[in-house]
């Protein structure tokens, strides 16, 4: 695993915003790139100039988030890759690498037993290719996981949505329905215990592990929170980042 942990944050003082319990994030990196046609993990391939995986870190990296350590789960035939990587464009954003499972859900068991010595606080875990998550939409998604014990980020579909049937298909009621992004955050506790009963088929995501155990809180994310996933993903990304820049100049 890497060396370098984010420094522990001082305890909140009144006008501080420095949060007053400890942050921590999973962020997970195990796609390979076939939906995308590329020569690489979908992770590794540049956004602006630098590795989609860059951008995500460099959110949950952001001072104002306090974290007390940010963990990247690999498969271990990548490690060298984002070795090389870090090499090349002089990322020196502090992380620990652990190498992941066979599926997602393993992946996030191997991040969770990093922090096994971890001081009670709550846990972020993070598509490694939403590399553009607002920053409103981490914070909220944390407070709300303090408060709630389980917080996921979700947006209302645009679409109509139609639910298939044997005869046929039938329209559903999209104000009701809601499409989940991550992060999804979590009392730390209560995710390690979610992650000790079995692996199910019908897991998803991390609310999926933990909703038998505990409700989940829904906070209100972001459509600029894409998943790189397909070509299109990459020039709607580069699109939003370069109106960004415009807006902050």
């Amino acid at each position: 695993m890497n060396e370098s942990r984010l420094p522990a944050p001082a305890s909140q003082s009144p006008g501080s915003s420095v949060p007053h319990y400890p942050r921590y994030a999973i962020i997970v990196a195990g796609g390979s790139g076939t939906r995308m046609g590329a020569d690489r993990p979908k992770q590794f391939l540049e956004l602006a100039g630098e590795p989609v995986l860059l951008h995500t870190l460099r959110r949950f990296a952001a001072p104002a988030l306090g974290l007390r350590e940010l963990v990247l789960v690999l498969p271990a035939e990548q490690r060298s890759t984002w070795q090389a990587l870090c090499a090349q464009y002089g990322i020196t954003i502090p992380h620990t690498i652990v190498t992941g499972g066979a599926t997602r859900w393993a992946s996030v068991r191997a991040g969770l037993q990093q922090l096994a010595g971890a001081a009670p606080g709550v846990v972020a875990v993070h598509d490694g290719v939403r590399p553009l998550t607002p920053p409103s939409v981490i914070e909220a998604t944390y407070e709300a996981a303090r408060n709630h014990g389980a917080a996921v980020a979700a947006v209302v579909p645009k679409d109509s949505v139609r639910n298939l049937s044997q005869q046929g298909s039938y329209a559903l009621n999209r104000s009701r329905l809601r499409l989940v992004q991550t992060p999804q955050c979590f009392d730390l506790e209560l995710l390690r215990r979610a992650y000790q009963l079995p692996e199910l088929a019908t897991f998803t995501d991390d609310a999926s592990v933990v909703e038998d155990l505990h409700p989940i809180f829904l906070v209100e994310g972001d459509y600029r929170n894409l998943k790189i996933t397909t070509p299109e993903d990459l020039v709607v990304a580069e699109a939003f980042l370069r109106m960004d820049k415009l807006v902050n100049e």
